[in-house]
């Protein structure tokens, strides 16, 4: 039972120490965070969009409250103007205008405070919009960054691998190896001498027979030339 549990528990530590080394990637790690880091901006630009339709909306909405307040304006003039040209009761005109004035001040006051809001909105979302745009370069830094590394990290995983195979190679044994083979060629090239020289000195029955019969030849007829020219037959040598 002991073994079992020991097992266990390297078992653990393994798989502990692997994800330790995946964290300790750097590419891995880059990777991770550039995905973190896109995420954050896809929620920021959500937010930005989200803070801009709000900023229009309460911009269009104290725009309206504005043209509301000049209307009231224009219509409380309008009763006045009637009241006094006689075309209405001049007090009914005018409790009617003041009734206007107090809409249209309202509408003033609304206005106000839609265009103080936006204006707030506003500025939020040039912040957000600001942050945005530092997220964006920030991103594009460390995958540029990210592709470095990788380059950089493939070239050092060829190194190693040519490193560790360099390192296997026993250069002793490599030297023997190769005095022998030179020691084996030079003991061909004198073999192959030997045999050469061996050929040269070595010479058929045929060979020397006509060798011999063609030496008494020439001795047979120098003995021919010397008796013609003791009978005369020939000039003296």
């Amino acid at each position: 039972m002991a073994g079992i549990f020991n097992r266990l528990f390297k078992i653990g530590q393994a798989e502990a120490h692997s994800i330790v080394d995946k964290l300790e990637d750097p590419i891995k790690l880059t990777e991770q965070g550039i995905k973190d880091l896109k995420r954050d901006l896809g929620e920021a630009m959500h937010s930005l969009a989200e803070i801009k339709g709000l900023a229009i909306r309460l911009k269009k909405q104290a725009d309206d409250a504005g043209k509301l307040a000049q209307d009231m304006e224009r219509k409380a003039m309008l009763l006045l103007q009637r009241g006094q040209s006689g075309e209405m009761d001049p007090a009914q005109a005018e409790q009617l205008a003041m009734e206007v004035i107090n809409e249209k001040e309202s509408a003033d006051r609304r206005a106000a405070q839609l265009f103080q809001d936006y204006q707030s909105q506003s500025a939020m979302s040039q912040q957000l919009q600001n942050k945005v745009d530092e997220l964006r370069k920030t991103i594009s830094t460390y995958e540029n960054e990210l592709i470095t590394l990788r380059a950089r990290a493939k070239t050092a995983s060829s190194m190693r691998k040519v490193n560790q195979q360099l390192a296997k190679i026993d250069s002793s044994s490599t030297i023997n190896m190769l005095e022998k083979m030179k020691q084996k060629v030079s003991e061909e090239e004198s073999l192959a001498t030997a045999y050469g020289e061996v050929a040269a000195g070595t010479t058929t029955l045929e060979a020397r027979v006509n060798q011999a019969l063609s030496s008494r030849s020439a001795d047979s007829q120098r003995s021919l030339e010397d008796l013609k020219r003791k009978m005369g037959l020939l000039p003296p040598a």
